[in-house]
């Protein structure tokens, strides 16, 4: 069973409001609505569970998920103080439930497109973990800082740098193990799930073609971006119709 895990217990810290950025409004609906609604039409995703605030789990129920009819959702549980006690609630959920594989993805990205969701359960099928990434455009520098300021130091080769997004799918025994592992060496300085499976597993992510598109709503800028790249592709699908 493919269990869609989605993280929606993040602040809106960075985008200066009092609303957490997965409930703005995006085109008049709620952001974390775009990537619950692809995953309740996608063939590849037989339950979601949420995670999310404990203080926000009732509106979950009510406003997105009764209102919405996304009947895949099965659970809305608490999350943590950090994303890896969020991640790891979610697993110890999607392991009672009976996942086999369970897809990570973080709420605020609203962009997710079935395409990446059938080609990560694929290629987590046949290698264990995947991750939707992008080459990066921009040059990358390594810098370092004193007390005259930040200064450039070296800089990697941008042909080898992708741009880490979500979904990240993995075999959830293979998961678990890995989390069970980071526990043991108390070592929490980390920012994804792919960190922690890199760390302490031998077994390495495959990279999946993601988008350029699926940003993760951070900033106020964010949302106006978001919402014409939504208006696009709805003029695109009608084109096609």
């Amino acid at each position: 069973m493919n269990v869609a895990i989605v993280l929606a217990a993040g602040s809106g810290s960075r985008m200066r409001s009092d609303i957490p950025k997965q409930f703005m409004l995006l085109n008049g609906y709620e952001v974390i609505y775009y990537c619950l609604n692809v995953m309740q039409k996608s063939n590849n995703i037989d339950e979601i569970i949420l995670v999310t605030k404990d203080e926000d789990i009732e509106y979950c129920r009510k406003e997105i998920v009764n209102r919405y009819l996304i009947s895949k959702v099965k659970e809305i549980i608490p999350g943590g103080k950090e994303r890896y006690n969020s991640v790891y609630n979610g697993l110890l959920c999607a392991k009672k439930r009976g996942a086999d594989i369970v897809m990570i993805h973080d709420a605020a990205r609203p962009l997710i497109s079935q395409r990446m969701i059938s080609d990560s359960i694929e290629a987590t099928m046949s290698y264990g973990a995947s991750t939707v990434a992008m080459p990066v455009k921009d040059t990358i520098k390594i810098v370092e800082e004193n007390n005259d300021g930040i200064f450039g130091k070296t800089t990697p080769d941008r042909n080898l740098l992708y741009q880490i997004q979500t979904p990240q799918t993995f075999k959830i025994d293979l998961l678990i193990d890995a989390y069970l592992r980071l526990k043991d060496s108390g070592n929490y300085n980390i920012t994804d799930d792919t960190m922690i499976v890199e760390q302490y597993t031998e077994v390495p992510v495959k990279i999946v073609p993601g988008s350029y598109e699926n940003l993760k709503i951070t900033t106020p800028e964010d949302i106006f971006i978001a919402e014409n790249l939504l208006k696009k592709n709805i003029k695109k699908t009608e084109k096609n119709c």
